[in-house]
């Protein structure tokens, strides 16, 4: 029987420790949420006064004013607005609606020679051909030095093209 006793007690005593711990955890829980609570209430107290500030310096009698202050501005006369016919003509066009992109042709070279295909330096087609003839510059990305025509350094090699005193 007294080992019931002893046992009864034991469990009593662990029951209250397990309690004491379960309120001082909820206490300390409690006391969190309160903090929280007062955290929230400051932030929102600042951000009203940031919102009145933002409003205060927002006004638009204090922008008006610093505005006259500070830039030299003038009111909008209507004889400043013209019509649209009064308008230059708009530039010619470099590039016609039918002609290759010179940029992809740049491009397209610029892979081919990556790729390890040897570069011509001409267009892949006779529409880009006769664009290239017609416009005088190489588009095809090819680099010619002083010493060098165009035709030489469209026929070289990547190797060739990189040392003008081997092309020659």
């Amino acid at each position: 029987m007294r080992i019931l006793h002893l046992l009864v007690i034991g469990i009593l005593v662990f029951a209250a420790a397990y309690v004491y711990r379960i309120k001082m955890e909820s206490t300390v829980r409690t006391e969190r949420v309160l903090r929280l609570h007062a955290d929230i209430r400051e932030q929102r107290d600042a951000i009203a006064a940031l919102r009145a500030e933002w409003t205060r310096l927002d006004a638009p009698l204090r922008l008006q004013g610093l505005v006259e202050r500070h830039l030299p501005l003038k009111p909008v006369v209507a004889t400043q607005y013209d019509s649209l016919k009064n308008l230059p003509e708009r530039p010619a066009r470099l590039v016609q609606p039918g002609d290759p992109d010179p940029i992809g042709s740049m491009i397209s070279a610029v892979e081919a020679v990556a790729a390890g295909a040897p570069a011509t330096g001409a267009p892949s087609n006779s529409a880009a051909a006769s664009n290239a003839a017609s416009t005088g510059p190489d588009t095809t990305g090819s680099v010619t030095t002083p010493d060098q025509t165009p035709a030489a350094t469209s026929a070289s090699t990547p190797d060739a093209a990189s040392d003008p005193e081997d092309a020659q």
